[in-house]
């Protein structure tokens, strides 16, 4: 097993980009070797060890690779993007993009993370014990498919376009969610445990459930009944009638 815990030497005021922060690039690394990485803050290149203190514990294979990241990370983009395997423990906030296109391992947040958490994610597991931005699961701009596999877990709320132009796995928010969940998606399934508005527009398909409130519907779905659910009864529409959608989208 090896165990990397990183702590900011400072607080980060300017937006930074830390891609090389994950289980994949610090697997089998010295201190010196991961303090080497390459990172960025604001438009000037610098390094891990300059920007963060590193501590390493044995040395594993990305599987086995711990990392712990301890403190205030709310303005470092980029964590864990493109991991495959290991565990990420990230006690505080993070900003945009983690996650972005992992294919496995855990990361585990205890705190928020902003816009774009597990972007084009295709497997593996995102727990987030805070709140989510926008675009939770989605695809970033210009591209016909987000999240394509693996699951995101978030405890508090999420806001507008949760899992937009997804196409598989599945997304749980306990919470509320801001307008738009399930825009355009293609496949997977959305759980909303909260309230929510306008679900599934242009979805063809997928499946999104809702246990609070729809505040507003589309008018492109097509009622067709009560249907039990895991032993719970509800709306079941089909849609988007529009693009000839077969998405399901289940309100209690």
């Amino acid at each position: 097993m090896q165990t990397v815990t990183i702590k900011p030497k400072k607080e980060i005021r300017i937006s930074t980009e830390a891609e090389n922060i994950s289980p994949d690039k610090f697997a089998g690394k010295t201190e010196q070797e991961i303090q080497s990485l390459e990172a960025w803050i604001g438009n000037q290149k610098t390094t891990i060890g300059e920007l963060f203190s590193v501590k390493v514990e044995g040395s594993a294979p990305a599987a086995d690779t711990k990392i712990v990241m301890e403190g205030d990370f709310s303005r470092v983009k980029r964590i864990g993007e493109g991991m495959s395997a290991g565990l990420m423990i990230i006690n505080g906030s993070v900003d945009m993009h983690l996650g972005t296109k992992m294919s496995g391992g855990k990361i585990s947040v205890k705190g928020n993370v902003d816009s774009w958490a597990g972007r084009e994610m295709k497997g593996g597991e995102l727990i987030v014990e805070g709140n989510a931005g926008y675009y939770l699961g989605a695809g970033y701009r210009g591209e016909s498919c987000g999240m394509r596999g693996g699951k995101i877990t978030v405890m508090g709320n999420a806001l507008d376009f949760v899992g937009e132009h997804m196409c598989g796995g599945e997304i749980i928010v306990k919470g509320n969610t801001g307008i738009l969940p399930g825009l355009s998606n293609n496949g997977g399934k959305i759980v909303i445990e909260g309230n929510t508005s306008r679900p599934g527009s242009e979805m063809s398909k997928g499946t999104i459930i809702v246990n609070g409130t729809v505040d507003e519907m589309m008018p492109v779905f097509k009622l067709e009944g009560d249907e039990a659910v895991d032993g719970v009864t509800y709306k079941k529409y089909t849609g988007d009638v529009i693009v000839n959608g077969k998405g399901l989208l289940y309100i209690k």
